[in-house]
């Protein structure tokens, strides 16, 4: 009996861990810096249009948060190449480089 019930606990945690894992999206992409908030770690990105040269109008904005990664290299208006991931509704930037 009890070798049954530590079975099921281990299932059980594997499939929280196994939850935990799906609920991630990655994303990837390129935009221009509208906001950068050092103090609070976030930043806004506007994506840029698809097949086109430059940061001219395009998408909404999107607020990210930052982690691990510096806000100290860029500036709001530089385009940058960024990549994210969105985990219980909050979007976190996990690596940025300006273009």
């Amino acid at each position: 009996m009890k070798i049954a019930k530590i079975v099921l606990a281990s299932c059980a945690a594997l499939t929280l861990i196994g939850s935990a894992g799906w609920a991630q999206q990655a994303t990837t992409g390129t935009g221009t810096i509208t906001v950068i908030d050092r103090l609070s770690g976030t930043i806004t990105i506007r994506p840029a249009q698809n097949g086109t040269v430059g940061a001219n109008a395009a998408g909404a904005a999107t607020e990210f948060k930052v982690k691990g990664v510096s806000l100290d290299d860029v500036h709001a208006g530089e385009m940058v190449k960024y990549s994210a991931t969105e985990t219980d509704g909050t979007k976190t930037i996990t690596k940025l480089e300006k273009q």
